[in-house]
């Protein structure tokens, strides 16, 4: 395994979720990583995440903690708001003042979805919703802090741990007869793998050549990081359904495409919120799998 040449450690936030899970286990043997528990860090509380970027002093810090529950935002807005856009931001200013490099995870929901094209990095951004919004603003105040950053935005995120869109059909399938699936929204599913290797992938070109810092003002920015490819719920469900290697286990007999209309939820999903990854894939030699290759090798490990 590589090792990425820091002389101090890498702070990294969130490692029980499903995009901190992975990069643990990548970043794991190939530099030294701090991960504070929950309980050793308070992301509600600006003091907490001060104190607890002052007391490593790392080179990286690596944010993949956030508030992700997209309907209960509408209802706590407050806290989603403390966890996405303020905490960020202080991380940013923390990260300036001791000289790191910090990355932070961002969405598609920052976009309104009436673009029929995909979206690049420029595009005007304009949530429907206030997870969308509470991103929105943390990319904002990781911009405004004016250090070393990366904003890497992706898309319709699963993995082999945590709740996600993926592991809700194969618990559906297997109690019910028939699942109803909106077909009309749009997007890219990306794997918290995929997302974990490219952040780890541009970490390495950062630094192979010295110190990333030395050239911080040209790379730092919003970078879209997301699988290969565009589908709807609908299909991904099918994909889900097809790649399920105890498929024998299935009560579902039949999935019917639906509207949005006919399944309401709290907060309003872009129609069309597929990445163009460009910059990436230029920028630092990224390359992205089509969805379905990815997602068929976690449903093996889900199943």
């Amino acid at each position: 395994m590589r090792s990425l040449p820091l002389r101090r450690p890498t702070l990294l936030l969130g490692s029980s979720g499903q995009i901190g899970f992975e990069l643990m286990r990548l970043l794991r043997g190939s530099t030294d990583v701090v991960s504070p528990a929950r309980a050793e860090i308070d992301l509600t509380r600006p003091d907490s995440v001060r104190h607890a970027v002052r007391r490593v002093q790392p080179a990286v810090i690596v944010n993949a903690a956030g508030y992700t529950a997209v309907d209960r935002a509408e209802s706590e807005r407050d806290l989603c708001f403390q966890v996405n856009a303020e905490a960020p931001g202080v991380l940013a200013e923390e990260a300036r003042a001791c000289g790191a490099i910090l990355v932070h995870y961002s969405t598609d929901y920052v976009f309104d979805g009436a673009k029929p094209v995909p979206y690049v990095e420029t595009d005007l951004p304009g949530p429907l919703n206030i997870y969308g919004e509470s991103k929105l603003a943390g990319e904002r105040a990781v911009q405004g802090a004016g250090g070393a950053h990366l904003v890497l935005r992706t898309s319709w995120v699963y993995g082999p741990r945590g709740t996600n869109f993926p592991r809700t059909i194969l618990r559906l399938a297997r109690e019910r007869s028939e699942l109803r699936v909106v077909a009309d929204q749009t997007g890219t599913p990306t794997s918290s793998r995929t997302i974990a290797a490219a952040t780890v992938d541009i970490l390495y070109k950062l630094f192979e050549h010295g110190d990333a810092m030395d050239s911080a003002a040209e790379w730092s920015g919003i970078y879209h990081v997301a699988g290969s490819g565009l589908a709807t719920w609908y299909d991904v469900a099918q994909a889900v359904l097809a790649a399920d290697p105890r498929a024998n286990e299935q009560r579902c007999e039949r999935v019917l495409p639906i509207p949005t209309t006919e399944f309401p939820t709290p907060a309003r999903r872009p129609r069309y919120s597929v990445l163009d990854c460009t910059k990436a894939r230029s920028r630092f030699g990224l390359t992205f799998d089509d969805w379905r290759f990815e997602l068929a090798s976690v449903i093996s490990e889900l199943a």
